[in-house]
């Protein structure tokens, strides 16, 4: 119950880091944050420490939580992000199986679907879904452990930026050019697709949630 609890905690303040409603630079007041997430400070604190090994924040003492999480370290993030992602889908072009093939086909027009329905956290979960399954195609167990410290950036970026509704029809674009190039069981096309498909939406998510920081 407990590490449910400070599980919850940890990802509500994670979300409010990278969507910009912590802001860059801002001191955290842990009782008032507590209050306002109807929690006690002992799972609030835990969340805190795992955000500074995250990188989010950072412990100042006699002073308090200062956010450090901005522009600059998002980009990076999804440069490295792009940077494992496309030779995860390089290595999955020469690799997958026809059954792969299939499930990512399956995924495809069911993102189409929840695409077209607005429907948010399905889309959440299916792009999750279809990155997994290209992982597992490439066989790449030793980028897939590098890739995982990344994905805490990339799962909560997902779900600020598929709120709207222009940036799920060119994600899913994005996402039916990385399955025709693994279709085609071409390399080079794969890797192009999937780094291009990262760094696009990793610099609109700066872009989108960093503007609003200097309003």
């Amino acid at each position: 119950m407990l590490k449910g609890l400070r599980d919850h905690v940890h990802e509500q303040l994670r979300q409010a880091i990278i969507s910009g409603q912590l802001p860059t630079g801002s001191l955290l007041n842990e009782r008032q944050a507590a209050a306002q997430l109807g929690v006690s400070t002992t799972p609030l604190k835990e969340a805190l420490r795992r955000l500074e090994l995250e990188g989010l924040v950072r412990t100042e003492p006699r002073r308090g939580i200062r956010i450090t999480f901005d522009a600059a370290q998002a980009e990076e993030m999804a440069l490295a992000r792009a940077a494992l992602e496309s030779m995860i889908a390089r290595q999955a072009a020469t690799r997958i199986t026809d059954e792969a093939i299939a499930e990512l086909r399956t995924v495809g027009e069911a993102m189409r679907q929840a695409t077209a329905a607005g429907a948010v956290r399905r889309l959440i979960t299916l792009n999750e879904t279809f990155h997994e399954t290209i992982h597992a195609a490439s066989g790449c167990r030793y980028l897939q452990r590098l890739l995982a410290g990344q994905l805490v950036y990339d799962k909560a970026a997902r779900r600020f930026l598929l709120g709207d509704q222009e940036e799920r029809e060119r994600a899913l674009g994005e996402h039916l050019s990385i399955l025709a190039a693994l279709e085609a069981r071409d390399p080079d096309a794969a890797e192009r697709a999937m780094r291009d498909h990262i760094v696009r939406s990793g610099r609109q998510h700066v872009q989108t949630a960093f503007a609003r920081r200097k309003e």
